[in-house]
């Protein structure tokens, strides 16, 4: 009888590896992706009668007194019946990630039996301009936080002359409270090199890089076996499944400078040179890896091609609101009671993103704030959750999407601590190579701590400071920094003014 227990890293941090080594006495044990539900994990599968059913979370001592109730179907204090009615799972408009936590994450017959290789299939049927076309009328944009159009940036590599091109896979997902990259790339490989291999043939490059952060080991090492699987398939190589198109790629592991999430320093990274910004132009897509003109594209990104080229794009565009076309994965964190990766169509509001889908506070308190997009993303508080998740729409609450993670605070968060936390991370994290953000950040530090000790004439020159920053930074990082510093002085200036020794509350 088969079982399915995840090799999600976050699922092994849990306790996956020892429940599954238990079951592996009784069943046929299958690794799969998570569900993304986290707070059930280790969450068990078992199949009967073609449902799959769950149980969790699963520790190890509970895994003697489940034996004979997987087999059988009894009542347990861990069933939680068919996964696929759970609310978590039917609330859900899973495209990217349908794969995720269903199939065997290295078995190419499980991959095609759910619909994989149909995108390329089409894409090869199609023809390079066509498939740009289907891309560009998805209205699919960069997931990996600058939201540019992917149509666009293909088009520019397409029509670039070069005697090599190159597909680059952003996967060095640093962004805390973030984890979609990892879970995609630990459930379902396949649908990445298949995105990738697509984008090749529709901008005309033979080699492909995925670019992976050291810290994520489980990553590596599935995606490394998936590309060896996929050359096996013919799905890369001299010719991809059997057409005049040839594709490869392979992993490259980045140090984890969260810089390197920034196009050009990656490119650096990637030719072994230090991680520093690189100035624009010449942008990427005609002057990227190795002075070639380079597709980079977050991993998200790539890994829902497949789904477009195979349903088409006006299929895709269909969902979402605005210029925010598609599904998005969510990443819910920090201090919620339902934690966990969950895909929906651009539109939701926070409000219903937090409290409804993440359950409100993990705590019970009541929520202050979240923080949407990662360590450069702006606190925003609980009065402002009915801001629709979509890029145009948190812009305009001075915002960002960044990469969809949203990071949740209750009413005991230090709002000044969590400032000062996002400036120091910046002085940290800075390449160095612009003088606003590796000055800036340092000064910014001092500047909090002057107001934390009560310095309320600081308080300007810090409205300053951050201006220069954003304005006048080279990059992202040193230039996003501000949003978060300067949203929780906008709404919370209390905290900022009159404070002699800062609270004893810790925010972290």
């Amino acid at each position: 009888m088969r079982v399915w227990v995840p090799l999600d890293a976050a699922a092994k941090a849990l306790g996956a590896d020892e429940v599954a080594g238990a079951l592996a006495r009784d069943f046929d044990v299958t690794r799969n992706g998570t569900r993304g539900m986290i707070w059930l994990e280790p969450l068990v599968e078992v199949e009967r009668d073609g449902i799959r059913y769950g149980y969790g979370p699963v520790e190890p001592d509970d895994v003697a007194g489940l034996v004979d109730v997987l087999r059988s179907g009894a009542d347990h204090s861990l069933a939680l019946g068919p996964v696929e009615d759970l609310p978590w799972m039917k609330a859900q408009k899973r495209l990217t990630f349908a794969r995720v936590g269903v199939i065997d994450p290295l078995s190419v017959a499980e991959y095609e039996a759910q619909g994989g290789f149909a995108g390329l299939r089409r894409a090869i049927a199609l023809g390079p301009e066509a498939i740009v076309d289907e891309v560009t009328q998805s209205g699919l944009r960069g997931r990996g936080g600058a939201g540019f159009p992917t149509g666009i940036k293909w088009k520019t590599v397409a029509g670039a002359k070069a005697d090599q091109k190159y597909i680059v896979c952003n996967a060095d997902e640093g962004d805390s409270g973030s984890f979609a990259d990892r879970m995609l790339m630990e459930g379902d490989p396949l649908t990445l090199i298949e995105g990738m291999a697509i984008a090749g043939i529709a901008v005309g490059a033979t080699r492909g890089y995925c670019y992976i952060r050291s810290e994520y080991p489980d990553a590596i090492r599935v995606m490394e076996a998936a590309i060896t699987l996929a050359r096996e398939e013919g799905m890369l190589g001299a010719s991809v499944l059997g057409s005049a198109h040839a594709f490869d790629m392979e992993v490259r592991v980045g140090a984890g400078a969260y810089v390197c999430g920034e196009e050009t320093s990656l490119l650096n990274s990637l030719e072994g040179k230090r991680g520093t910004v690189r100035a624009k132009p010449p942008i990427p897509a005609l002057e990227g890896f190795l002075g070639k003109p380079t597709v980079v594209n977050n991993l998200i990104s790539l890994g829902t091609i497949p789904w477009i080229l195979a349903n088409g794009g006006a299929e895709y565009a269909k969902l979402g609101i605005g210029r925010s076309k598609g599904t998005i994965p969510i990443q819910i964190a920090g201090n919620v009671k339902h934690g966990g990766l969950f895909e929906a169509a651009f539109g939701l509001t926070l409000d219903q993103i937090i409290n409804e889908i993440g359950g409100g506070t993990a705590s019970g308190r009541p929520v202050k704030a979240a923080q949407v997009g990662g360590p450069l993303g702006a606190y925003i508080p609980a009065k402002d959750f009915d801001v629709p998740f979509g890029y145009e729409e948190l812009a305009g609450r001075e915002g960002l999407l960044g990469h969809a993670g949203i990071t949740v605070f209750d009413d005991s968060a230090d709002m000044l601590k969590l400032a000062r936390f996002a400036m120091e991370f910046c002085a940290v994290e800075s390449c160095g190579k612009c003088t606003p953000c590796r000055i800036g950040s340092v000064r910014g530090v001092e500047t909090i701590d002057r107001i934390a000790a009560g310095d309320a004439d600081a308080i300007p020159v810090l409205t300053d400071l951050c201006n220069t920053m954003k304005w006048g930074s080279l990059c992202a990082l040193g230039g996003f920094a501000p949003f978060p510093v300067m949203s929780a002085l906008t709404h919370f200036p209390d905290e900022f003014s009159g404070r002699g020794t800062p609270r004893k509350e810790a925010a972290e």
